[in-house]
């Protein structure tokens, strides 16, 4: 390990091996969302020859899900370098895990679900996908898997919440789950947002030690719940 960093409460400052492991990440994410939208891609216009087995709003999902896949790729090819890393194995374990967790929920069987609820799936997993290419997009060249300080972005959805692209990430998590509803795929969900929580609480410390304005953003914004659901849901059980 290269000694011409320094250390603050167990972050670091990035050195040149530090730099050196970024681009081989990135050029691991370029390859695994570039592959995942090529096969979500073809999977489409595959499913698109036969109108019965796409209907409009599972090619809106397939839509959706292929431009963020496409605008991650993008990004992270584009992305600044960090100016500080977490250190250690946690950080980048409950990062990955976070990530990409909720991909094992497609390896369960479909849930026997009724129109409504497959339609409360299908809009969950719309809604989730298109509200995360928005906080995808205002985090820009800043976007990040593991727990990194790149750039101090508080405007667009970040000046709503702390972590919207997350939260926007777990409603279509959420949608995912329920057309696969089973004690598994809510064990699955448990789970991974666990390793969300964490990776907020390591990706919080690595920014608030880079950026000094931080602790005054973190005090006035949310960090997952809306300000005004959090206070309707305040109201709602006081009334109880």
């Amino acid at each position: 390990m290269a000694t011409d960093h320094i250390t603050v409460d167990g972050l670091v400052m990035v050195p040149r091996i530090e730099k050196a492991s970024d681009f081989v990440g990135r050029i691991m994410l370029v390859c695994i969302f570039g592959a995942s939208a090529t096969n979500q891609t073809y999977g489409a216009i595959a499913r698109f020859g036969n109108a019965n087995e796409m209907p409009v709003l599972d090619l809106a999902i397939a839509f959706a899900s292929i431009v963020f896949t496409a605008l991650v790729v993008g990004l992270t090819i584009i992305r600044v370098e960090p100016i500080r890393n977490a250190t250690g194995f946690e950080p980048r374990l409950s990062a990955l895990l976070g990530a990409f967790l909720g991909v094992a929920l497609t390896a369960l069987a479909p849930a026997d679900l009724g129109a409504g609820l497959r339609l409360a799936s299908l809009i969950l997993i719309m809604a989730g996908s298109v509200m995360s290419t928005c906080a995808l997009l205002s985090l820009g060249r800043a976007f990040s898997v593991t727990a990194q300080a790149r750039r101090l972005v508080v405007t667009g959805p970040y000046a709503i919440v702390r972590h919207p692209l997350y939260l926007c990430e777990e409603i279509s998590v959420l949608g995912i789950a329920l057309a696969h509803l089973s004690i598994a795929a809510v064990l699955i969900v448990v789970v991974q947002w666990i390793f969300q929580l964490r990776r907020m609480t390591n990706e919080e410390k690595v920014i608030d030690a880079t950026f000094p304005e931080y602790a005054a953003y973190a005090a006035k914004t949310p960090k997952i719940v809306p300000l005004v659901l959090s206070r309707i849901i305040r109201v709602l059980s006081n009334r109880r």
